[in-house]
């Protein structure tokens, strides 16, 4: 009956081990199309080129109903159901 006690764990606490054995991907959508990318952190200019965003675009997040600027080299997390449009990039002497 000992079994159950010498049997090992399969997978860690929060399944990041078992998560990582059996990727799936996560549903997005950039610029009202749906991508399917692996859930987990990006670096924005990564995250771009993972949905086939021009690279010399910028990218936003809405969030709430918010446009969020991402800076390229900040971080992202995807978890699946995130929203993004990219844009030309804005700004400059006038």
């Amino acid at each position: 009956m000992s079994e159950h006690a010498e049997k090992p764990s399969e997978s860690p606490p929060g399944g990041i081990e078992d998560h990582r054995k059996h990727p799936h991907k996560v549903q997005v959508t950039v610029d009202n199309h749906k991508h399917e990318v692996l859930p987990g952190s990006y670096i924005v200019s990564a995250f771009k080129a993972a949905v086939h965003v021009n690279p010399s675009k910028e990218l936003d997040q809405i969030v709430d109903g918010v446009l969020k600027p991402l800076a390229d080299d900040a971080t992202i997390v995807i978890a699946g159901g995130e929203t993004f449009v990219s844009h030309e990039r804005t700004g400059g002497a006038s």
